[in-house]
């Protein structure tokens, strides 16, 4: 039976950690869905973040990645997940908000595993950001 992967996140600045992310969620499974936050939702639940790469640019950089199956955008989290077709939840130890706690109480409710992953080591977006202004 094939296992469906899905990750969530904005995946601005694009980056090293990014890739490794979708390299081990991949290996998680056998299909891999990544959902990228739509731009207006990123202000909603971000305010005031500057992003880099239209909702357009960074589905295309990232639908351009061999171990990346389907991308597909979202607004909310914890709304947009019971949407999905999927088997494994892989979130960041970062990815604490109500939307994600929601999502997570939604996965175990309807038999869905959650995966946690840290991140990697020496990078983020938010560094990135900071060294650009």
């Amino acid at each position: 039976m094939m296992k469906k992967v899905i990750t969530f996140g904005v995946f601005d600045y694009f980056h090293y950690g990014h890739l490794r992310l979708f390299m081990r969620c991949r290996a998680l499974g056998d299909f891999l869905i990544v959902a990228v936050h739509k731009d207006e939702d990123v202000q909603r639940t971000k305010p005031g973040t500057k992003i880099l790469y239209s909702l357009e640019k960074r589905t295309e950089i990232i639908e351009n990645l061999k171990c990346v199956d389907k991308v597909v955008p979202y607004s909310s989290v914890d709304k947009d997940i019971v949407n999905i077709d999927f088997d494994i939840l892989v979130v960041g130890p970062d990815q604490t908000h109500d939307g994600f706690k929601r999502a997570i109480e939604w996965c175990k409710k309807n038999n869905k595993d959650v995966v946690v992953l840290d991140r990697t080591p020496g990078i983020s977006s938010s560094q990135l950001r900071k060294g650009m202004n």
